[in-house]
């Protein structure tokens, strides 16, 4: 890609023709700038050091000497954009200047691998100030004299597993700090820069033509993976997205039902059948930044009474939440408003009965929405930052418990919204025995009901200075979705 004075860019990230472009240095440095003036107001000045991370490495599956495919660490690809396994990265927090630590390589990496490059290489192709080779990481650091070392530690609030911390020959002779980095980089990735933005709009374009293109290929009588297959393909052919940030949710029928059906052991492998709904929770990745996206629609391509009841119901609450969203806004209250919405489309069919207000205090809404409304989304699809010091705590009730942050939204974020309705037999059968929650139950309705599955719409979301502006473009109504399955264009201008 040519620069404005004609000279060849070489730190751009592009896939191929007709894929999106990005320049390492108009995304990293902001967001470098951004971590640095963060940890320099965590610090007393006199500890203003330079900041270590770790990038990862190659893993082995199980015994055997194949390894899986890479993907980079997720804070150091948010901090430098490196690809490539076993470098190490550091920030000056005095100056700004940046460096990575390449591996040393055999020459039996030239047969095996291909060519190896040097550092000069690649302080061009990451556009840092220097590398150096990780063998030479003591003396770099030493003679910076850095008053301490500020080392990546901390625990992932969803999945509880703590950061892999920066080592090396010498570490020793280093002051070493562990609270800062974290905290700084994880408040940093909360709130998105107008070229991450970019990115993941460009994310979920292709994973939107994606679900459109699954809509128009699903019929009965084809396999659940047809779709997932369908949908990936789609991804990497169309968009150069080569990897699926998690395992894609191809669910017919009952399985819709099961929250993250699509696993090892269930492996979207169910034949489709002409009266089912369809649940498809599928997103794609570029450049780490990724996309999450769910639509539901009926197998045969119309949808019956019941299933537009439910379906309606859900539209209402993603609609209303959409509409909601703007900084300030609690997150819980979203979650409460959409279980609001549902319960009242479900109320209005028979399906449960009673005050809406008095089944929102009883929970009656968790048995239907077991999960969180929605979540951050970045570089991880669960992405960071959702509790923390000084942040609000997770409420222990039933549904909200499963919201994987419980914050007030601000500007940049950007947050799933995926509200969903669901006859889970595990949740359902033991409420119609339940002394307080059988009374709000419909018992002939919801056991007509028992072999629905369910329906789940989700949309990735920005929150903007006055409100909300979706990333995702499928059809959503269901004057919609019957349209595009029956072969109209989408998007309709």
């Amino acid at each position: 890609m040519a620069s404005s004075s004609g000279a060849m860019q070489t730190d751009v990230f592009q896939m191929g023709p007709g894929t999106l472009s990005i320049s390492r240095a108009d995304l990293h440095r902001p967001i470098q700038a951004k971590v640095r003036e963060r940890c320099r107001k965590l610090l007393p000045e006199a500890q203003h050091g330079v900041m270590l991370l770790k990038g990862g490495g190659p893993f082995n599956l199980y015994s055997t000497d194949m390894e899986g495919i890479f993907r980079q660490e997720s804070y150091f690809h948010y901090l430098f954009g490196v690809e490539d396994e076993d470098f190490y990265g550091a920030l000056d927090l005095r100056d700004g200047r940046t460096m990575l630590f390449m591996p040393r390589l055999t020459e039996a990496y030239a047969v095996w691998m291909g060519e190896i490059k040097g550092p000069k290489f690649y302080q061009q192709l990451y556009s840092v100030d220097a590398v150096h080779y990780a063998d030479e990481l003591a003396s770099v650091l030493k003679s910076l004299r850095p008053p301490a070392l500020h080392m990546l530690h901390g625990k992932n609030t969803d999945s509880g597993t703590t950061t892999e911390e920066a080592s090396f020959k010498g570490i020793e002779d280093f002051s070493i700090e562990r609270d800062t980095a974290f905290a700084a980089l994880t408040e940093s990735r909360v709130i998105k820069t107008p070229e991450e933005l970019r990115i993941m709009q460009y994310a979920n374009d292709i994973a939107s033509a994606a679900h459109v293109e699954v809509m128009r290929k699903c019929r009965p009588q084809r396999m659940e993976y047809h779709m997932e297959s369908t949908f990936l393909g789609s991804c990497y052919a169309e968009g150069g997205c080569r990897h699926a940030p998690y395992t894609p949710i191809c669910a017919s029928g009952p399985n819709c039902a099961v929250l993250h059906y699509g696993h090892a052991g269930a492996p979207n492998n169910r034949e489709i059948q002409n009266g089912d709904m369809m649940l498809q929770d599928m997103g794609c990745e570029y450049y780490s930044y990724d996309s999450d996206i769910t639509c539901s629609f009926p197998a045969c391509g119309r949808f019956t009474e019941d299933q537009k009841m439910v379906y309606n119901a859900v539209l209402d609450a993603h609609i209303s939440v959409i509409a909601a969203m703007e900084p300030g806004v609690s997150w819980p209250d979203m979650h409460m408003l959409a279980e609001r919405c549902i319960l009242s489309g479900l109320k209005a069919a028979g399906v449960v009965t009673g005050d809406i207000e008095e089944m929102l205090e009883k929970r009656i809404g968790a048995l239907f929405m077991p999960h969180g409304l929605g979540h951050m989304l970045g570089i991880d699809t669960h992405d960071v930052g959702g509790y923390g010091p000084g942040l609000p705590e997770r409420i222990d009730k039933p549904g909200l418990r499963s919201l994987r942050t419980a914050r007030v939204l601000e500007p940049g974020m950007v947050i799933t919204v995926e509200p969903g309705c669901y006859f889970n037999p595990c949740l359902l059968q033991p409420a119609l025995k339940n002394a307080e929650q059988a009374p709000f139950l419909v018992k002939e309705r919801v056991l007509s009901l028992m072999d629905f599955g369910g329906v789940r719409l989700e949309d990735d979301v920005i929150v903007t200075e006055t409100g909300s502006q979706s990333m995702t473009n499928v059809p959503r109504s269901v004057r919609d979705v019957e349209a595009v399955m029956a072969g109209a264009p989408w998007p309709r201008d």
